[in-house]
């Protein structure tokens, strides 16, 4: 359909949500009719491999402009910006960093934290994410008027 999954969660209480994020391959903005039409496609599939709707919520979203860091490569595409990290287990003594990206490669996340250069193991990344900043909306703004 010419989109890619950004992530895929399932959780909740009484009534479970699967999240799926989306952004469009071309790197287009997302629209709320691309997010209708993928859940569409979804759900058709998930009923295809008996799934009831009733035991789920089926949420399909953009991931935002301070979007989930998911792939190796999303550390590739936002460097120079900043971004939050957070570590499964410590790493020099902590979990969280917070800094420049400065890219990736051979396995690892290259951050600007605290005036020196860390690298971070991808594999040992729990959660990692964009953070709004004026120059973040800077650029996707730019991005979506060209």
């Amino acid at each position: 359909m010419g989109y890619e999954v950004v992530r895929v969660r399932f959780g909740g209480g009484r009534q479970p949500v699967l999240q799926v994020m989306i952004e469009r391959a071309d790197r287009a903005p997302l629209t709320v009719d691309d997010c209708a039409a993928a859940s569409r496609a979804l759900s058709l599939r998930l009923e295809e491999e008996s799934l009831p709707a009733s035991d789920y919520a089926l949420e399909v979203s953009s991931p935002g402009i301070d979007r989930p860091l998911v792939r190796l490569g999303d550390f590739v595409r936002f460097a120079g910006f900043e971004a939050k990290v957070e570590m499964s287990e410590p790493l020099e003594g902590r979990r969280r960093f917070r800094g420049r990206l400065l890219g990736a490669g051979e396995g690892c996340v290259r951050m600007a934290v605290d005036d020196s250069d860390v690298s971070l193991p991808f594999d040992g990344i729990r959660n990692a994410k964009l953070v709004l900043t004026d120059e973040l909306l800077a650029a996707t703004e730019a991005a979506e008027q060209a």
